[in-house]
């Protein structure tokens, strides 16, 4: 079951199990942004240069890894996974399957994947989530499968 992301209040431990689907909105790549990006953060020539970019093993413009991975968490914290707690990461593994290129229309689909509670502290749990943008023609260009610090909810005061 995917969770529509306009609609859902921030979840907590005791709303989520293992198979559950989320699904993110949308952001359009542009080759000004992949440019900007990779001018502060990752300056090599396949990201900044047409022409570098073709005669590289990309054969066009890329945008940075880094730059795929800041554009999945934005879609992450903007609703693609509604953690009340917000998205409190723990480490995890990543992999970028094809590059991201000017035009790509971005979208995260993420599934827990598994839970695993606290014995020393039970109002907290190590959630697994594996995360998987996808362009617009639905080809994986990113891949993370993470750990997050997932609390129950917050109790009303008595």
């Amino acid at each position: 079951m995917t969770q529509p992301t306009q609609n859902v209040p921030g979840l907590y431990l005791d709303d989520l199990y293992v198979g559950q689907k989320f699904s993110s909105g949308t952001y359009q790549v542009t080759e000004e942004r992949i440019k900007s990006f990779a001018q502060e953060f990752d300056p090599q020539p396949f990201h900044l240069d047409e022409a570098a970019a073709n005669a590289s093993v990309f054969a066009g413009l890329a945008a940075s890894g880094w730059h795929t991975a800041a554009i999945a968490m934005h879609l992450l914290v903007t609703g693609g996974l509604p953690l009340g707690n917000g998205i409190i990461g723990l480490g995890g593994e990543l992999v970028w399957p094809r590059p991201t290129r000017p035009g790509d229309i971005l979208r995260v689909e993420s599934e827990i994947i598994d839970i695993a509670r606290s014995r020393s502290r039970p109002d907290q749990a190590m959630v697994k989530i594996r995360s998987t943008t996808t362009n617009q023609k639905g080809a994986p260009v990113y891949i993370f499968t993470g750990r997050v610090l997932v609390f129950n909810r917050p109790q009303a005061p008595a």
